[in-house]
């Protein structure tokens, strides 16, 4: 549009260091009680955690045992996509929208990925070897940031998280997954994945995704009080951390072992 004042209207919530199952127990409560179109960027998570989607088996993904050894939390959120393992060193970026604020996309996963991928193709812009490989952000064949979606009838939300910088040994308490991207051709973590850093400082890489937001949208910074349900609003996120048990007997089931009490 020709005119600022006719872009929809966008709140930008941003964080620091908040745990990612609250982001995400956030952004599910966005999606299903509010009418606005947000944008949340949490700049890290307090300690290393597992995200898994709504439909991922541990068993498959994680090694468990290791998991369950050194205590690591494991969430499972409400949109689908893959398992990641997150801390301090993510930069997670979602966009949660009504789908008549962007008419021109169709509420489908392959759309809104390629949406997402346009406006990040901005942020990127003389920035390494940029692309959306399949589902994930990438610079030449080695990705950076991983995606999740959720589509309701009249909203969906599409969030990153990105590799600004990680611990390669926190990467050995995720498998290869099964169904892995065609491009990745079973490459293992080390070399599937490469840091931001490497290419753009935090910061900047916030900034210029704000930016290019503003192209789209009129965005307007909303302190987290803000963003709370309306009054009398109830809601009971999906979006939970496993408990021991549940992992406990995933292993067992997996590995024909007992776990010891002493994990």
């Amino acid at each position: 549009m020709s005119s600022r004042g006719l872009l929809p209207l966008m709140n930008l919530v941003r964080l620091n260091g908040v745990p990612i199952l609250q982001q995400l127990q956030l952004e599910e409560r966005l999606l299903r009680t509010s009418s606005h179109n947000w944008c949340i960027v949490n700049d890290g998570t307090n300690e290393p955690t597992i995200v898994m989607g709504i439909s991922g088996k541990p068993a498959e993904l994680l090694e468990i045992g290791p998991v369950l050894q050194d205590k690591v939390p494991v969430v499972k959120r409400f949109s689908g996509g893959g398992t990641v393992i997150v801390d301090h060193r993510t930069v997670f970026i979602t966009f949660i929208c009504n789908t008549d604020a962007l008419p021109s996309v169709q509420p489908y996963p392959r759309p809104i990925m390629s949406w997402s991928g346009q406006l990040y193709s901005k942020v990127f812009q003389g920035v390494g070897d940029f692309s959306l490989r399949e589902n994930d952000y990438a610079f030449g064949n080695r990705k950076f940031g991983g995606n999740a979606q959720s589509i309701t009838k009249r909203r969906w939300v599409h969030h990153t998280s990105f590799l600004w910088d990680y611990e390669m040994m926190n990467m050995g308490y995720l498998k290869l997954p099964k169904r892995a991207p065609e491009y990745r051709q079973a490459r293992d973590h080390s070399d599937f994945i490469c840091r931001m850093k490497d290419y753009i400082s935090r910061q900047e890489f916030i900034n210029r995704t704000i930016s290019a937001l503003g192209s789209q949208f009129s965005v307007t910074p909303l302190e987290l009080e803000s963003s709370d349900c309306p009054d009398g609003t109830k809601f009971v996120p999906s979006t939970r951390l496993l408990g021991k048990q549940e992992l406990e007997e995933c292993f067992e089931s997996e590995s024909g072992n007992v776990i010891l009490q002493s994990l």
